[in-house]
Order: structure tokens, then sequence, then C-alpha cells
């Protein structure tokens, strides 16, 4: 199964949920073509909720990192919320876990913008 994508409004914060796996092919493209349409629209603070990814390949990360830089680009923000233990140990392995913001809660998260 591929990543599924649902956006929601939360204040001014748009919360993407993210679920299912994050890997080369469609779950990837997915991911992509969601984040850069919300760049484009002007979205600036954004918050992705990977509570439900089961699993991200290297990819994946990769995505994360084009995510970052394409919210960054337009002066946005881009931070992580619900990381399961999997994808947190990823993120630690690949040293980008000094580069993202990780939230547990999401009121905290919409607060901390």
């Amino acid at each position: 199964m591929s990543v599924k994508l649902t956006t929601r409004p939360v204040g001014d914060v748009t919360v993407i949920d993210a679920a299912g796996r994050i890997t080369l092919g469609e779950g990837s493209s997915v991911f992509r073509d969601t984040i850069r349409d919300l760049a484009a629209k002007g979205e600036k603070k954004i918050l992705l909720n990977l509570g439900e990814v089961s699993y991200i390949d290297s990819s994946g990360i990769g995505e994360l990192v084009s995510a970052y830089t394409t919210v960054t680009n337009v002066g946005g923000v881009l931070k992580l919320l619900n990381l399961t233990k999997r994808v947190k140990d990823l993120l630690q392995i690949t040293k980008l876990s000094t580069v993202f913001e990780m939230h547990e809660n999401e009121a905290e998260a919409v607060a901390s913008y």
C-alpha cells in the first residue's frame, strides 16, 4: 500500500495526515505533489503527521528533505508530528533529526508556529 494523504486546516496551520508507506514510486510522487501544491497555494505553516506511516525507504527520506526545501524556499516552515519509533530512529541515523522540528502532541505543534 502506498501513502494516503489527507489535508486539514487547524487554525492557520495545514496538517497533512499521512498513512501507509512513503516509498519509491507512487507513494513518493503523491507526497511530492501534495507539498508542491500547498506551497504554490501560499501555505506557509505545514505540519506533517506521520503517526500512521509504517515505513519510509531512502526515496521517501529524499522526499521528506525535498518537501522541507520546497516549503522553506517559499518562506514556510515544515514540522513533523507523531513519528513512529521506526521513523524516528531512521531520522536519527540519517542525522535528519537535527533538521526537522519534531512534536508528539498536535496542539503543542500547532502552537509552536
